[in-house]
Order: C-alpha cells, then sequence, then structure tokens
C-alpha cells in the first residue's frame, strides 16, 4: 500500500489504534531474547469481531507528542469514525542509563506530567472536531522489580546508582500511576469514555504473571486480558459495531 492511499474501503466503519508498543503488540521472546511482535495481538483479535477496518498506527517507543503528531496526519487522511488512545508507558519513562551515569543530577520523564495532560486533552478536541470518537485506555500496571532489573541490566552499580535515585523501587509503580490517573482525569474533564486496562489487569491476585520478563509489556496472556476488557466495552456501548454472528451470540 502506498503512503498516500487511504487503508479503509469507502463503506467501512473505520477505527485507527493510535499507541505505543503494548498497541503494537510488542513482547519479549524469552527463546530468542529479544523483542517481536505478537501475531495474536489484542488489535489483530478485535478485528476478527468487529464490522469495518482497524489501522493500527502504534509503534515501538510512542510518547504522545510524538503519536499525536502522526495522528493528525492519518486523521487527515483516513477520516476515521472511532480512535482508540493508549499512551503513557514511555511518557512517564526515564532515561535510566543517564540516571545510572549520574544519580545527583536533574532528571525529567520523557513527557512532561502536565504536557501528557495538556497533549491528551487538546488530542481529544482535535478528534471532536473532526467528528471522530475519541476512546482513551487506561495504563496496564507494571512489576517495578522486574522493571527496576531491566533498566539496569542487572548491573550492580547501576542498580545501586539508580536506587539511589529513585529512593525506592516501589516509587517506579507510583510515578507510572501518576500518569494513570491523569489519563482518568482527562476522561473525566472532557467527558470521554475509557477502557479500564489497568483493572482489568487488577482482578487478578497476581497480575505480573501476565506481563514479559521486562516487568511492563503485556504477555500473550495480557494481549488478551485487554482483548477481552475492550470486547466488553465494545459490547455495552457499542454492541452495532459487532459483526452479526458476534452480536447474536450476546443474546
Amino acid at each position: 500500500m502506498s503512503e498516500h492511499e487511504s487503508y479503509f474501503s469507502s463503506n467501512d466503519t473505520k477505527y485507527i489504534v493510535s499507541g505505543d508498543s503494548i498497541s503494537k503488540g510488542v513482547i519479549y521472546d524469552e527463546v530468542r531474547s529479544r523483542y517481536i511482535i505478537l501475531e495474536e495481538n489484542y488489535v489483530s483479535l478485535l478485528q476478527s469481531k468487529l464490522k469495518g477496518g482497524i489501522r493500527n498506527t502504534a509503534r515501538f517507543g510512542n510518547t504522545l507528542m510524538k503519536g499525536m503528531g502522526n495522528l493528525r496526519k492519518d486523521v487527515l487522511k483516513d477520516k476515521p469514525n472511532i480512535v482508540l488512545i493508549e499512551y503513557g508507558g514511555n511518557d512517564c519513562d526515564f532515561h535510566w542509563n543517564e540516571i545510572a551515569d549520574n544519580p545527583d543530577a536533574e532528571h525529567n520523564p520523557k513527557t512532561d506530567f502536565k504536557m501528557f495532560e495538556n497533549i491528551l486533552s487538546e488530542a481529544i478536541s482535535f478528534l471532536r472536531s473532526q467528528h471522530i470518537t475519541p476512546i482513551l485506555m487506561s495504563l496496564p500496571p507494571l512489576n517495578a522489580d522486574k522493571y527496576f532489573k531491566w533498566v539496569s541490566q542487572s548491573n550492580p552499580i547501576a542498580e545501586q546508582n539508580i536506587l539511589k535515585w529513585l529512593g525506592s523501587v516501589t516509587k517506579i509503580y507510583w510515578w507510572q500511576e501518576r500518569y494513570n490517573s491523569t489519563i482518568l482525569k482527562v476522561s473525566e474533564m472532557t467527558k470521554t469514555p475509557y477502557i479500564d486496562v489497568r483493572g482489568a489487569f487488577l482482578e487478578h491476585p497476581d497480575f505480573t504473571k501476565f506481563l514479559c520478563s521486562d516487568g511492563i509489556h503485556p504477555n500473550k496472556d495480557g494481549h488478551r486480558i485487554i482483548y477481552d476488557k475492550v470486547l466488553s466495552f465494545v459490547e455495552q456501548n457499542h454492541s452495532d459495531l459487532l459483526q452479526d454472528n458476534n452480536r447474536l451470540a450476546l443474546q
């Protein structure tokens, strides 16, 4: 498909998923010791249930600012009906190697906390100005201990320096939770529906088994949790978007 060719046919219900590596379907393959794209990720599973076409524009490493720049172009070209917005995991993250090298310096997240709120609010306003329905997603919880080991690369000196800067490993979870709370705040302020992915994970006594060894990316079973939660949201709020055979199954 060329860069200027529309992804959708003219009669489709059109969806765009705008997000980071979670929506891209990235997981860590333990056998090959590298990141791969899970074919049965939550977006691809949804495609078999929904009318119309889903264009997944999510990218590994996407922050909200980077993603919104691309989303504006995609929206004006494809004119989708619904946009699912999934960001925050990279926005709240830090340059951990810089912290490990100099724990006494000041270090900022990739997206400033207030900027995250403002960009998300502006994105919603822009989509509505184009007569598009925005839907937000909350963040899956992370495993702070595993993520700490991952970003420090299990290097004792790096661990010591990062911990000196953090103060406590649990601060990683708390910091990500602040960004998640901002998503919920923007949802309430703008009257935008959100899908409670975080709550779906936390319903399980040990949610960490649904995460990869890096402590942050949902694994195959984690993607199934996201898929089930998104599908449940569609069933309850937009059942007309389900393919007819799936609608019949609900009756």
